[in-house]
């Protein structure tokens, strides 16, 4: 048995930009983009043909949105873009570390996270506390599978060594962390199950 964690919603809030595609603009005009002027349109639109469930890197995302309106950035420079418009205040949930350090002593426990912006897992990690805490960090930029695809709780569990349905996903969201069913795992609902008693929910399982 393993234990995965959401983290956005699950361990830690975060505050998003109100209006993404505006802060994107923001700063890719001063990187010295020349951001169309239908950008919000451009942002909203599909560039990547990508399989069902798979995760786009939002920086591809944005350059093939700039490149549909006849804007070429070389570089790193829309990867620093949208990494520094995405650049939240983390407040970690009370219990949050509690809940994984006691899931640690019933076996392997990872990270599990829907994320398309690079970086902002450790950053986030970083800030609430929570690095070091985990056997396995796995997110949707780095497998290339959103929740709830199985996939991606297939390569969670891979990265903790352990067959996927023995996987229990501790999460917030029953439509994609809720996936671990079709793999033949548990979800633990956190809306339903406070992270106080979730160590609890998880040792009735042994």
């Amino acid at each position: 048995m393993a234990v995965t964690f959401d983290l956005f919603g699950t361990l830690v809030d975060v505050e998003y930009p109100s209006d993404p595609a505006e802060t994107v603009a923001r700063e890719l005009e001063s990187r010295d983009v020349a951001v169309p002027d239908d950008w919000h349109v451009a942002y909203g639109e599909r560039h990547v043909d990508a399989p069902a469930g798979a995760e786009v890197p939002l920086p591809a995302h944005v350059a093939h949105a700039l490149a549909s309106r006849g804007v070429t950035v070389t570089g790193n420079v829309v990867r620093h873009a949208v990494v520094a418009a995405f650049d939240p205040d983390v407040t970690r949930r009370d219990g949050a570390r509690r809940a994984v350090r006691d899931a640690a002593e019933t076996g392997p426990v990872g990270l599990l996270s829907n994320c398309a912006v690079p970086e902002l897992v450790p950053k986030t990690l970083i800030r609430a506390g929570l690095r070091g805490e985990f056997d396995a960090v796995t997110t949707s930029i780095g497998c290339g599978w959103r929740k709830p695809h199985p996939k991606a709780f297939e390569a969670a569990a891979a990265a903790l060594g352990v067959a996927p349905e023995t996987l229990i996903h501790v999460g917030d969201d029953p439509a994609t962390d809720g996936g671990v069913e079709d793999v033949g795992g548990r979800f633990v609902d956190v809306t339903e199950t406070p992270l106080e008693t979730v160590a609890s929910e998880i040792g009735a399982e042994q």
